[in-house]
């Protein structure tokens, strides 16, 4: 064999191994936006639940009005945040401000057998759980596509081809991983 007709065969050998991880990039990448298009999606179903949760609420708790003036603040800023960190730093603090909600609602009986409210918490029951799916998702995604960036060859072809930077992860803050930790009460 000659020289020439193993260069090209190494060419190609090459061409073919940098096309498969850039393409293998580029599928990570799109996946990674897709899932947190649905951590949007879901999230902005639960803003729009929260409002007829908090006016519920209101007409049994009237004089509990700086929880409701939390809650709305809490959903503003979750609402307008930006990127991955950012939002995650808004949901954690949203979570805090609905437990403190419910907390108002566990001490009104009437309230607690009102079936719009009912409803409302059950489809915010759903909420939750398809906005911790698509969280799961999302960082699955988020790791194979840091681990596919950061892996030899792939993290010299990555670094040449624009994508030099890992994702972030929407990571719970301490404290929710605290109050994860915890048992939970079950009252009867």
């Amino acid at each position: 064999m000659s020289i020439v007709f193993i260069a090209i065969i190494v060419v190609v050998v090459l061409v073919i191994v940098v096309v498969s991880v850039y393409n293998k990039l580029v599928t990570l990448n799109q996946q990674s936006q897709e899932a947190w298009s649905d951590i949007t999606v879901q999230l902005k179903r639960r803003y729009d639940l929260i409002p007829n949760l908090v006016n519920s609420v209101k007409g049994y708790a009237a004089h509990e009005s700086g929880v409701f003036e939390k809650v709305t603040a809490a959903r503003a800023q979750t609402v307008n945040a930006t990127g991955v960190a950012a939002t995650a730093k808004a949901e954690n603090q949203f979570q805090d401000t609905l437990k403190s909600l419910f907390a108002v609602a566990e001490a009104y009986p009437d309230l607690k057998a009102n079936q719009n409210f009912l409803e409302l918490q059950a489809e915010l029951t759903d909420t939750e759980d398809k906005i911790q799916a698509s969280r799961r998702f999302y960082n699955g995604v988020v790791r194979d596509f840091n681990t596919k960036r950061t892996v030899f060859p792939s993290n010299v072809i990555a670094g040449l081809v624009g994508f030099g930077k890992d994702k972030d992860f929407f990571e719970l803050d301490d404290a929710q991983t605290a109050a994860v930790q915890e048992p939970v009460a079950v009252q009867f």
